[in-house]
């Protein structure tokens, strides 16, 4: 994986984790800084646990300087035909009760398509608790989007 498309990823991962495109875009190029600040480009595949974990902790920290934004802050999602829309806005609202470890989780598995392993490293986890809860994650959203049970 090249350098552009780990940095795409990773700002989607900010970006997942602030909802805030000029604070994702920010704490993506100090997470490449810190990163190339201690480790070379060549290492990377090698230590995108630590680049993910340098990223996560920015997030943390632009959250202890920062209260939530408003929801107007937010960009509007890209429009969709109808049905395709509509399952997005059912999605993004399950996505939304989730616990924020679980989103993550399934943010780095699926949007990011991280390995397993990489996952476990980057949350601390074994394998094992990994393959897991995504199981249990993905049987809720699954018994959620079935039963259309997006207000509860």
């Amino acid at each position: 994986m090249d350098l552009e498309e780990r940095y795409d990823k990773l700002y989607r991962y900010c970006y997942m984790k602030t909802r805030h495109p000029q604070a994702a875009e920010d704490i993506t190029q100090e997470t490449f800084l810190r990163f190339l600040g201690t480790r070379d480009v060549g290492d990377m595949e090698r230590h995108i646990a630590y680049l993910y974990t340098i990223a996560r902790n920015l997030c943390v920290d632009f959250y202890r300087a920062r209260q939530d934004l408003s929801l107007d802050q937010v960009p509007p999602p890209a429009q969709d035909p109808e049905e395709a829309h509509t399952l997005r806005i059912a999605l993004e609202q399950v996505l939304e009760r989730l616990p924020e470890e679980d989103r993550e989780l399934i943010f780095l598995r699926y949007t990011n398509q991280l390995p397993v392993g990489k996952v476990a490293e980057i949350l601390g986890l074994s394998r094992f608790a990994v393959y897991r809860r995504e199981k249990q994650i993905l049987k809720r959203l699954r018994s959620q989007l079935d039963g259309r049970d997006f207000d509860a």
